[in-house]
C-alpha cells in the first residue's frame, strides 16, 4: 500500500470513528509503528488530524458540541486523567459504596479500584463495567443501572434514573464534558444529564473528576451546581483565575500534577 492510500485510510477512519490508535493502525496496516507515526505526523501538519497520545483524533473532537465518542476521548488528556485517577481512588474506604457516572476519566478510577477491598460499585457506564467485572478487587459487588446507550458509552434514561432512585452510595465520582463557573456541570446529551441528576441525587458526597480542558466549557445541558460539589479533583493546567472562582464554589479543590502528586 502507498503512503498515501495508507494516509487516505487512516483520515477515512478519523472522520468516521473520530479517533484512531496507532496500535490498531499497525495492525490493520501491516507496517511499522514508526510509518504508522509519521503517517500521522504529516495528517496533522496538514490539519486532517490532531495527534495525540498512542493516536489520532479528529482536529475539532475536543472541542466539538455534539457528544464525541468514547473511544476518542479515551485519547485525549491521558497522563491527565491518569494522575486525577490516582487521586481520587485516596478518598475511597474499603467497604463502602461508591457510584461512578461515564466517562474516560472514571474508568481511569475504575481500573484502579483492585486495591480496595469490599466495595459496592454502582456505574451507568459500560466500560467501567466491564473492566470491573473482569479484574474487580476481592469482594466487590456491582451493580449496573441499564438503560439506553450513548455515544460516550453511558446508560441513561428512564430505566437508569429508575434504578438510581431507589440506591444510595456512600461517595459519587462523576465525570462532565464541561465545567464552568456559572453554568455548573454541562453535557451535550439532554437524557444523560437526567440520568447525573439521578446519580448525584443518590450520593451522599460527590467528587467531579474533570481535566482543566473541560474548564469553561458549557454544553447544552446543566445538570448540577459547583455549589452541589463536595470535591473537584482537577490537573495543574487550570488557570490561577480558574482555581479561584472553583474554590469559590465547591467544598475542596484538588489540583494535581500529571505524573507526581498534588499541586
Amino acid at each position: 500500500m502507498l503512503a498515501s492510500q495508507r494516509r487516505s485510510l487512516i483520515a477515512e477512519l478519523v472522520e468516521r470513528e473520530g479517533a484512531v490508535r496507532i496500535s490498531e493502525l499497525v495492525d490493520r496496516l501491516g507496517v511499522s509503528d514508526m510509518t504508522v507515526r509519521r503517517d500521522i505526523d504529516r495528517l496533522s501538519s496538514d490539519g486532517v488530524v490532531q495527534r495525540v497520545h498512542g493516536g489520532a483524533v479528529h482536529p475539532d473532537e475536543a472541542n466539538r458540541a455534539d457528544e464525541p465518542g468514547f473511544a476518542a476521548k479515551s485519547l485525549l488528556q491521558q497522563a491527565q486523567k491518569q494522575a486525577i485517577a490516582r487521586a481520587a481512588v485516596e478518598l475511597v474506604e474499603p467497604g463502602s459504596a461508591i457510584g461512578i457516572s461515564a466517562g474516560t476519566t472514571t474508568v481511569e478510577l475504575a481500573r484502579r479500584l483492585t486495591a480496595v477491598p469490599g466495595l459496592t460499585v454502582v456505574t451507568n457506564s459500560l466500560p467501567a463495567a466491564q473492566l470491573l467485572h473482569e479484574t474487580g478487587g476481592p469482594g466487590h459487588t456491582l451493580v449496573l443501572t441499564g438503560g439506553v446507550r450513548t455515544p460516550s458509552d453511558a446508560l441513561v434514561g428512564p430505566i437508569a434514573v429508575a434504578t438510581l432512585a431507589s440506591l444510595h452510595v456512600d461517595l459519587l465520582f462523576l465525570g462532565a464534558h464541561g465545567v464552568d463557573a456559572t453554568a455548573g456541570l454541562t453535557t451535550p446529551n439532554l437524557v444523560e444529564a437526567d440520568t447525573n441528576r439521578a446519580l448525584i441525587r443518590a450520593g451522599h458526597r460527590v467528587c467531579v473528576l474533570a481535566d482543566s480542558t473541560k474548564w469553561g466549557v458549557v454544553s447544552l445541558s446543566t445538570f448540577g451546581r459547583l455549589a452541589d460539589v463536595d470535591v473537584l479533583i482537577t490537573d495543574s493546567g487550570l488557570s490561577p483565575a480558574a482555581r479561584r472562582a472553583a474554590k469559590e464554589q465547591v467544598g475542596q479543590l484538588i489540583v494535581v500534577k500529571p505524573g507526581k502528586g498534588t499541586a
